[in-house]
Parts: structure tokens; C-alpha cells; sequence
């Protein structure tokens, strides 16, 4: 069975969705303490809130299927640090918690030798899906765009201080699209007050925001970072968590953005 889903649309924007995969193989889940198995740090539900907004504009979406803590499909292949300095933090393979408690059993963390694997497993066919569909993009329209959409609860000490802002849009600091495109969706997050918003905050992206976005070759990117208070009852199991009033009024915003996106030319 494939490690991801890719649904090609009609129009050149690829909403990639890389931690929201829950799936761990028996043989990593036999490594993980049991509290592992809930898999409690995916981006829970963000496919069932993207999915009717990439089929109504027409655009690709690429879901893994798989758990971040199997691989992280937003860290680089050579697992240098996103943010150098920053206090927390997970790696290619994550062997914590976003609690910072550990997530294997001990002496059960993957060595050099199983990480390669898994990155040859998990990591490799997810990015190619990525590029590939990017390549498919540009031949047909001239041009792509990269919407790398993510969720975290709103307060996870060990990650960052205090309460994040609601929508948290990276650019990579200006550096992965173009900076008419980076102002349009700054514009559209300044024209709503129900969330607070932030652009090149705590997170300015990841590895694809920041590895695939190339303005000055065809291909424009940006990370949204959203707080799962706005879709989820975060006091509730993440399972079960889907709230879909609250999801009712974020969803339009999101549109907006992606509607942004597709109607900015390079």
C-alpha cells in the first residue's frame, strides 16, 4: 500500500498535509511506549477540514498515511535544526513527546541504520509525490503553488511560551513566495477579527515550505500553522475532538487564503 494519497486537481495550487497521517507499523509500535499509539501530536482532523475546500477550488492534495512519529515528512533528510537556538523541538525521527517525555521504550530509539530506513520507507515516496506534482503543475499552468497546511494546540510549553497567535502564516521570511503574494494573504488575515494572526511568527515554515518554495523558479510556498482551537475542543481526546461550528467559521478564512493564492500571478 502507498505511504500517501494524492488527489491531482485542475488548478496549479498542491495543498500538502504532511502530519496528519495517525498509522504506525506493528514493528515501530512494539519501540513506542503505549501512550505513543494514540499517535496524540498528529494534526488531527485537518484533512476533513481541507479536503471539500481543495475539491471545491479544483486543487491537488497529498496526505500521508502514516504518523509523524514514524517520520517527520516536514524535517530535512539530513535532520539539521529548523530553528537553531530554539528550546524543544523534534527531529526527523521524533523520539519525544510534544510534552517532552519520551516516546520509546528505553533503549528502544531508532538507531542511524533504522532512521535511513525509514527515510527510505516513508520520507523518499512522500517528497517525490510532492515534487512530482509540483513538475506536473508548472508544465501545465507555468507556475505552481505550495499551500503546506499544519495544526498544533494553542499552548505547548516545551515548544514555545504562552498562547500562540490562532493563524500562523510562514513565508520563510519572505524568502519562499513572492512578496506581492505574501501581502496578499497578510491582507486577507488583516480583513477578519474573529482569529488572531501573525506572518513569519514562531513558525515561518518548515523544511517544504522552505526547500520547495522557489518564486524565482515557477514555484511559490507558504506554511499556515493553525492553533486546533479553531476547529477542535482542545480540553477533549484529539479523536474526538472535531468541532464543527468552530471549524464552520475558520474554514472560509482558509478558502480565502488558497483563493488568494491561486488568483495572485507570478
Amino acid at each position: 500500500m502507498s505511504v500517501y494519497q494524492l488527489q491531482q486537481g485542475r488548478v496549479p495550487l498542491l495543498i500538502s498535509l504532511p502530519h496528519v497521517g495517525t498509522e504506525i507499523p506493528a514493528e515501530i509500535a512494539g519501540q513506542l511506549v503505549s501512550r505513543a499509539l494514540a499517535s496524540e501530536d498528529s494534526d488531527w482532523h485537518l484533512e476533513r477540514l481541507y479536503r471539500p475546500l481543495a475539491e471545491a477550488l479544483g486543487a491537488s492534495l497529498l496526505v500521508p498515511r502514516h504518523s509523524r512519529y514514524v517520520i517527520d515528512l516536514n524535517r530535512p533528510p539530513d535532520d539539521q535544526p529548523l530553528y537553531p537556538g530554539a528550546s524543544g523541538g523534534t527531529g526527523l525521527v521524533p523520539t519525544r513527546f510534544f510534552t517532552d517525555d519520551p516516546l520509546y521504550r528505553d533503549g528502544a530509539e531508532p538507531d542511524a541504520a533504522a532512521i535511513a530506513a525509514r527515510r527510505e520507507a516513508y520520507w523518499r515516496p512522500y517528497h517525490e509525490a510532492l515534487a512530482g506534482e509540483l513538475a506536473r503543475l508548472r508544465e501545465r499552468h507555468g507556475h505552481a503553488l505550495l499551500f503546506d497546511g499544519h495544526s498544533i494546540r494553542s499552548e505547548l510549553p516545551w515548544l514555545f511560551e504562552g498562547e500562540l497567535p490562532a493563524l500562523n502564516l510562514g513565508t520563510a521570511d519572505g524568502a519562499a513566495c513572492s512578496p506581492a503574494l505574501a501581502a496578499r494573504l497578510a491582507a486577507v488575515l488583516a480583513g477578519q477579527q474573529r482569529f488572531s494572526h501573525v506572518v513569519d511568527g514562531r513558525f515561518k515554515g518548515g523544511y517544504i515550505t522552505r526547500h520547495y518554495g522557489r518564486p524565482g523558479e515557477g514555484v511559490q510556498a507558504v506554511q499556515l500553522e493553525m492553533c486546533q482551537r479553531c476547529y477542535m475542543d482542545e480540553a477533549l481526546d484529539p479523536r474526538h475532538a472535531y468541532d464543527e461550528a468552530a471549524a464552520a467559521e475558520v474554514a472560509p478564512v482558509i478558502g480565502a487564503l488558497l483563493q488568494e493564492m491561486l488568483a495572485c500571478q507570478p
